[in-house]
């Protein structure tokens, strides 16, 4: 077990970059859900009216006087979905760094030898499924980041990495849960903004990324490779 060395508390400077540092596992995957949240909401509103004649292409419904209840509907799904996905990803990315530093006397050996194991097992099996499913567009598509049960994989995987944020707070001299208090708002706070801001990017170009590449097969490589930099990292830090 590696022991700690105890230092002063973290200036608010620090604890800002801290967390903008962490928040950018989330405001990329935001990104890639909001491209991909945007195309699935756009086919869907537009199956109706292109089947029945009324629009010949699915531009003429979504910006037609026709599309205009339901582009009214899609905005309003969009950000439903982007407050729910936004509000977990500041949430997990806030109680990670709780649980290591409650964890620590006990799980401390266990948490640094296999988070990174587990945030690369879990974004390598969601962006794997993604690639595959953008190789295979006549099989049933089971990833959809409206999902609830998607939002909390992504949540949790973009976060175990800040357990070890966790451990470093406590070497460097936080002690209570009320010093840790203003650390863990902001850093759910920025998780939480990076997300809104990520998913309505992911949105507001989703229409032109579909028309040229496949969002589905880019997003589930972007989320492999966000696994591969976690997992090497700590590989890497653990040789020096």
């Amino acid at each position: 077990m590696k022991s700690c060395i105890f230092a002063t508390e973290m200036s608010l400077i620090d604890i800002i970059l801290l967390a903008v540092a962490l928040a950018m596992d989330c405001l990329t995957v935001s990104i890639v859900s909001g491209v991909l949240v945007f195309t699935v909401d756009s086919l869907s509103s537009c199956v109706p009216a292109v089947a029945s004649g009324k629009a010949e292409r699915t531009d003429d419904y979504i910006n037609g006087s026709e599309g205009l209840a339901s582009k009214s509907t899609v905005n309003s799904q969009l950000s439903t979905v982007n407050l729910r996905m936004a509000f977990f990803f500041g949430l997990f990315q806030a109680m990670m760094p709780l649980i290591g530093w409650l964890g620590i006397s006990h799980f401390q050996t266990y948490m640094e030898a296999y988070d990174h194991w587990i945030a690369f097992g879990l974004l390598a099996f969601i962006g794997g499924r993604m690639v595959w499913e953008s190789l295979h567009p006549e099989e049933e598509q089971h990833f959809n980041p409206r999902r609830l049960r998607t939002q909390l994989l992504l949540a949790v995987a973009t976060s175990i990495d800040a357990l070890a944020v966790g451990i470093s707070f406590a070497c460097i001299g936080y002690t209570s849960v009320g010093q840790l208090t203003l650390p863990l708002i902001i850093i759910g706070a920025v998780s939480f903004l990076f997300s809104l801001i990520g998913y309505q990017v992911g949105a507001r170009f989703g229409k032109s990324a579909s028309q040229r590449l496949k969002p589905e097969l880019l997003g589930g490589v972007i989320l492999i490779l966000i696994g591969v930099k976690i997992l090497a990292s700590h590989l890497l830090a653990e040789t020096i």
